[in-house]
C-alpha cells in the first residue's frame, strides 16, 4: 500500500511538472526569452561568443518523492542557425521530495562536443547535471570539475563560473523558474537529438 501511495504521488508530481514544461515550450517566443535571460545574466552570456552552439531549454519540470523525475524539451542551435530539437529526461532516486521548473543552457565549445551531444543518446552522469538555484540560495552547476552557477529569477539571474567553464567540451547553467525542491539523489540527465 505504502509503495502505491509513493507512486501516485511521483506520478501527480511528475505530471504536474510536466505540464509545467510543455505548456511554453514550443513557442518561439519561450526560446528567445530565454535565450535573453542567459545572454544578460553575467558570465553565460560570454560564452555565446566562444561556443561553437548551445542546447536551450526553456522549461524543465522536475519532481520527486524518493523516486523522481525530470523532463523538458529544446533546441539545438549552431552558429545562430537553429539545427534540430532535443529533449532531456532523468530519473533520480534517493532522499529527494518536491517540484521544481527551470530553464537550462548547454554551451558545446568546439565541433566535437556537439557532434557528442547530437549523436543520438548523449548522456550526463550524475555529477555532471547543474543544479538549479534562486535569489538567496547557495548552489552551483557544474560539469564535474568546473562549476557554475545562477542567481536571482527568470528576470534577475545572475551567473559566474570557477575555472575554464568548459569540462569535456561543454558547460551548464540553469535559472530557476519555479517550485521548491529539496533533495540528494543520484541519477544523469539524457537527451535525445532530431536533426530539423
Amino acid at each position: 500500500m505504502r509503495q502505491i501511495i509513493r507512486a501516485s504521488l511521483v506520478g501527480l508530481l511528475i505530471t504536474l511538472t510536466s505540464i509545467t514544461a510543455r505548456a511554453d515550450d514550443n513557442d518561439d517566443a519561450s526560446y528567445q526569452d530565454t535565450i535573453k535571460v542567459f545572454t544578460n545574466a553575467g558570465e553565460s552570456g560570454s560564452f555565446f561568443d566562444k561556443s561553437y552552439g548551445y542546447a536551450i531549454f526553456p522549461t524543465i519540470g522536475k519532481g520527486g518523492f524518493g523516486i523522481g523525475g525530470a523532463y523538458g524539451k529544446g533546441r539545438v542551435y549552431a552558429a545562430g542557425s537553429y539545427l534540430g530539437d532535443t529533449s532531456m529526461t532523468q530519473v533520480t532516486v534517493g532522499f529527494q521530495f518536491g517540484g521544481q521548473a527551470y530553464s537550462q543552457i548547454i554551451f558545446f565549445e568546439d565541433e566535437r562536443a556537439f557532434r557528442e551531444f547530437t549523436s543520438g543518446d548523449f548522456e550526463f552522469g550524475a555529477q555532471a547535471t547543474a543544479v538549479a538555484i534562486t535569489a538567496g540560495a547557495s548552489a552551483s552547476a557544474s560539469t564535474t570539475g568546473t562549476s557554475a552557477g545562477a542567481s536571482g529569477g527568470k528576470n534577475d539571474a545572475t551567473t559566474t563560473t570557477a575555472g575554464t567553464g568548459f569540462h569535456k567540451g561543454m558547460a551548464v547553467f540553469t535559472v530557476t523558474k519555479g517550485g521548491l525542491m529539496y533533495e540528494a539523489s543520484i541519477g544523469g540527465q539524457k537527451f535525445s537529438y532530431t536533426p530539423r
